[in-house]
């Protein structure tokens, strides 16, 4: 009987996860990682895995989250990027730290609640393409998706709130934000980074306004600037000169060409590659060229965002993707 160690976090994917494999067979075990100050949620796991009867353990990586996630995400906007935590959280928690210390104790494989399908050693979009959670996954190695298991590939988000709660299983409510913020990221970051005023301008250079540090905004945000005669747009940030630009006209946010760093691909680099590409997780996957260091689409691209991740696919499989600077 293989093993698997399932990262239960209390929700209902990863609820789901346990359920699917006990009943495929395999030997479970659920496991908690405390990432940071959560006791509601590993109450709740701790209380699911007693309702499957599975073995409960507890891996505690608050320290190595702290200065991997947490410090290299504050560090990033202090220099005026917008990063994504969950795409290396991915890479150096759920399958970094939680899969080496289940390989440590014996497990065959890791399993999580992501909605991503999983052929040999590649990743494919999900069923629920509206769930779908690949674009998170490009940094992971082959060794790490060989090793890994992804019940939930195949099903619909709708019917397995469905199977859980005939199950009357009661799982912690779904969250969309960050994991470690609570309440508004601005908020969370002034605690973190020192306001500075700066001038607001258009793009001719008009003062509109005064902002209180260029790092708290990212490119193609219109929320929060609280101009008068809007909506406008932040379309350039100047970091050396804490100068914020905002402008009306949205065709100053649109690029066809997208350049990207620390690439990650699981095929053959034999650049130019056609495929298509996001550049957020809720962008529209769009057909482009692919070269060593850049991306050029065939549609303009909106708000193109230092930070963000640019994720690659064929034919709904995953095949790599990068890190965007320009």
């Amino acid at each position: 009987m293989k093993k698997v160690f399932v990262g239960l976090s209390g929700g209902v994917d990863s609820t789901m996860a346990v359920k699917i494999l006990k009943e495929k067979g395999f030997d479970v075990t659920g496991v908690f990682m405390r990432l940071h100050e959560n006791p509601l949620a590993e109450k709740k796991a701790k209380s699911i895995a007693a309702f499957f009867n599975i073995p409960f353990l507890i891996f505690d990586f608050r320290t190595q989250f702290k200065k991997v996630i947490i410090d290299s995400f504050i560090d990033d906007f202090k220099k005026g990027i917008t990063p994504n935590p969950c795409v290396y959280c991915n890479r150096e928690m759920k399958f970094g730290l939680f899969f080496n210390e289940a390989k440590k104790l014996g497990a065959d494989y890791i399993a999580t609640g992501h909605y991503v399908k999983k052929r040999g050693e590649f990743l494919y979009k999900a069923e629920d393409e509206t769930k779908d959670q690949s674009y998170f996954l490009w940094q992971l190695s082959k060794k790490q998706i060989e090793s890994s298991l992804f019940p939930l590939g195949d099903l619909k988000k709708e019917d397995v709130k469905k199977i859980i709660k005939k199950e009357k299983i009661e799982t912690l409510k779904e969250s969309q934000e960050i994991c470690f913020i609570e309440g508004d990221l601005v908020d969370f970051l002034k605690k973190k980074i020192k306001v500075k005023k700066g001038k607001i301008l258009d793009e001719n250079k008009n003062i509109l306004g005064e902002h209180e540090g260029v790092w708290f905004y990212t490119i193609g945000q219109r929320k929060g600037l609280d101009l008068p005669n809007g909506p406008y747009f932040v379309f350039k940030k100047d970091l050396k000169n804490n100068v914020l630009y905002i402008t009306k006209n949205e065709e100053l946010l649109l690029k066809k060409e997208v350049k990207f760093k620390s690439s990650n691909f699981f095929v053959e680099k034999d650049f130019p590659i056609e495929a298509s590409a996001k550049i957020r997780y809720r962008a529209k996957e769009t057909p482009c060229m692919i070269y060593k260091n850049k991306a050029i689409f065939k549609d303009f691209q909106s708000a193109v965002t230092q930070g963000q991740s640019i994720v690659f696919y064929k034919n709904k499989k995953l095949i790599g993707g990068g890190i965007i600077y320009e």
